[in-house]
């Protein structure tokens, strides 16, 4: 890899995260490298001016912060292919990041990317945009939006608990009229996030897949579905007289949706990418340790401790 010009976002309001900044942007200016640095958050959008002033191709993005700052990124870099080195500064459980411990020698840390010695991550991404009307018209009224975790359609108001009625199809086939809080449609990444929360089921983020979690529905018959990944699946607002739908992005904002029209969600044509630092990665060791699942309170030298 090259480090020509790099991306250093950190996790807006906390020094901490600011601090490390700092720190790895003097050290990649010393190399020669040239830095683009802000912060990011709720209020902190720095990508658009980050990709809109750089002459040249940007080679690595160095996110600190949490996994709520890494899915701000992969949102924005991954239509660019720009690779994303997360690390947890200032974050909770961190399940897309680097833990800071293998980040303490930032000089090491350039260094082995420099000569190429880390791994890459691909992960899937859903993509999703609003049309009026049928499935046959296939001009979108809005942009097109991107989620690595999941898409939420559900609805929101500032002074009542809304039940929204939602009609599904899959494939251009009407599968289920769900009524309930929304629907989640999460990637495999996004199994461990909003998903497992509602009962969901939890994917190998390995897998490239689709799924469906009904929250809080109001039939015991409304089950989570996995999906293929070349699958669409359209969802209609139905009876939504105080207009209250919204299209969510990874637990963002996308858009309001009106009666009439449809959500088409499906995977998108770009995925993130995430450089892996650890040797001995595991997706089964994060689980454990994030859940807080058996094997995290008895730690064992090897693996042979059953004999």
């Amino acid at each position: 890899m090259q480090l020509k010009q790099v991306i250093i976002a950190y996790k807006a309001r906390d020094p901490q995260s600011k601090r490390w900044a700092e720190i790895c942007a003097k050290q990649l200016e010393d190399r020669q490298c040239h830095v683009l640095m802000g912060p990011s958050g709720p209020k902190d959008n720095p990508y658009p001016v980050f990709l809109a002033s750089v002459g040249q191709p940007i080679d690595l993005a160095v996110v600190l912060g949490g996994d709520g700052t890494v899915l701000t990124a992969a949102r924005h870099l991954a239509p660019a292919g720009i690779p994303i080195l997360a690390v947890n500064v200032g974050g909770h459980l961190g399940f897309l990041t680097e833990s800071v411990e293998e980040f303490q020698d930032t000089e090491k840390v350039w260094d082995r990317l420099l000569e190429d010695r880390y791994a890459i991550q691909r992960r899937m991404m859903l993509q999703a945009a609003v049309y009026e009307g049928h499935g046959t018209n296939l001009e979108p009224v809005t942009e097109r939006y991107l989620a690595l975790n999941d898409m939420s359609i559900k609805p929101a108001s500032a002074d009542r608990m809304i039940t929204s009625i939602l009609e599904m199809e899959i494939d251009s086939e009407i599968v289920d009229q769900y009524q309930g809080d929304g629907l989640i449609l999460a990637t495999p990444t996004g199994s461990t996030g909003y998903t497992v929360s509602a009962n969901g089921p939890i994917m190998h983020d390995g897998m490239e897949a689709i799924t469906i979690t009904p929250i809080c529905p109001m039939s015991l018959s409304s089950r989570p579905l996995v999906l293929p990944p070349g699958s669409v699946v359209s969802i209609w607002p139905l009876g939504d007289y105080e207009l209250s739908t919204k299209l969510w992005m990874d637990g963002v904002l996308a858009t309001s949706i009106w009666p009439g029209h449809r959500v088409d969600v499906r995977m998108a044509d770009c995925r993130s990418k995430f450089i892996i630092l650890r040797e001995n990665y595991s997706y089964y060791q994060t689980l454990r340790e994030k859940l807080l699942w058996t094997g995290t309170r008895i730690r064992y030298s090897n693996k042979n401790h059953h004999n």
